[in-house]
C-alpha cells in the first residue's frame, strides 16, 4: 500500500463502528503496510491502530497489539541496519535527529511504541508536585496504574493522575486522612486491572472526568465483562426466584377445619429430605384459615 492509500483506510478506520468493519480495516493494514519509520510518521497510522489496543473486542486488541509489535521490530531493525552503515559521526546525528522527531512527534521522552511496563521513574515524570509525600505517591501510583498497556503522552497521564489525586484531596476537604488514603486505594486497584482496559481508556480519552471518575461505585468501574457477567447473574436469580414463587390450584377435595367450606387452594413444596412426602400448603378461599399436612 502506498501512502495515499494507507491514509484512505485510516481515515475509513477513524469512521468505523462497528466491530466487523474495524477488524476487516484493521486486517488491510496489516497485510498492507510495509512499516517504515518514514511511513509510519507520515501517516499516522501507527497512532490511529493504537487507539483500539484496549479494544473490548479479543480479536480486535490482539491484532492491533501483533501489529504494533511487527511494525515496532522493522522500525528497530531498520535504524539497526543504518546504524551499521552509517559513519560514527553521521550515525550520531542521525541517532540525534531520530530522538528529537520522536520527542516531538509524542510529545514526551516516550516513543509510540513504549517497551515494558511505565511508571514515573522509567518515563522520566517528576511526581514531586507536593509538600506532601502521601499526595506525591498518591499521584506517582496513579501514574502507573493509568500507564498500564498504554502508549499516551506521559504529560497527558500525569496530567490525568494529578487531577484524581487533586480531586480526592478537595472531596476530603483538602485533607490527608484515613478517607483518603482509602479512596486513592480503591481507585488505584480498579484502575491497575489489566482486565479493565475500558476504565483506563475512558479516563485517558476524556470519556470520564476525574471529577466524575471519584464518584463512581465499584460496580460503575468494574470492567464490561463482569457488568454483563453480573447482569446475566441478575437476571437468571430473578428468574429463578419467579420460578419459586407459590404455584396454586384450587380445589372441593380438602375441607376447611374452621368454615367447613370446601372451596381451598393449595400448593406443594418440598420442605424435608428428598424421599420424604411433599408438604402441601392450604388456604381456605372463604375464611383465609391455613394449615398444612404431608
Amino acid at each position: 500500500m502506498d501512502t495515499k492509500e494507507i491514509k484512505s483506510t485510516v481515515s475509513n478506520l477513524d469512521k468505523a463502528s462497528d466491530d466487523a468493519t474495524i477488524l476487516k480495516l484493521l486486517n488491510i493494514l496489516n497485510d498492507g503496510v510495509k512499516p517504515s519509520e518514514k511511513l509510519l510518521r507520515e501517516t499516522k497510522v501507527g497512532v490511529a491502530v493504537n487507539k483500539y489496543r484496549s479494544h473490548s473486542n479479543s480479536d480486535i486488541n490482539s491484532l492491533v497489539k501483533k501489529m504494533i509489535r511487527t511494525w515496532k521490530e522493522s522500525v528497530q531493525n531498520e535504524k539497526n541496519s543504518k546504524k551499521k552503515t552509517a559513519s560514527p559521526v553521521s550515525n550520531g546525528n542521525a541517532a540525534s535527529s531520530v530522538k528529537e522527531e520522536v520527542k516531538s512527534e509524542a510529545g514526551s521522552t516516550n516513543s509510540k511504541f513504549h517497551q515494558g511496563p511505565r511508571n514515573p521513574k522509567t518515563d522520566g515524570v517528576n511526581t514531586t508536585l507536593y509538600d506532601n509525600s502521601t499526595r506525591n505517591a498518591s499521584v506517582s501510583a496513579l501514574y502507573t496504574a493509568l500507564a498500564i498497556e498504554r502508549d499516551d503522552r506521559s504529560s497527558h497521564i500525569l496530567s490525568v493522575a494529578r487531577e484524581i489525586e487533586s480531586e480526592v484531596f478537595k472531596s476530603e476537604y483538602s485533607n490527608v486522612n484515613d478517607n483518603y488514603r482509602n479512596k486513592l486505594r480503591t481507585f488505584t486497584m480498579n484502575l491497575r486491572n489489566k482486565k479493565n482496559p475500558e476504565l483506563r481508556e475512558r479516563l485517558l480519552s476524556g470519556g470520564i472526568k476525574p471529577a466524575e471518575f471519584i464518584k463512581m461505585s465499584p460496580n460503575e468501574m468494574a470492567p464490561e465483562a463482569l457488568k454483563k457477567e453480573i447482569e446475566k447473574l441478575h437476571k437468571k436469580n430473578l428468574f429463578d426466584a419467579q420460578g419459586a414463587t407459590e404455584k396454586r390450584a384450587v380445589t372441593d377435595r380438602f375441607t376447611c377445619g374452621k368454615c367447613k367450606h370446601k372451596k381451598v387452594s393449595y400448593y406443594q413444596m418440598q420442605t424435608r429430605s428428598a424421599d420424604e412426602p411433599l408438604t402441601t400448603f392450604c388456604t381456605c378461599e372463604n375464611c383465609g384459615n391455613r394449615w398444612k399436612f404431608s
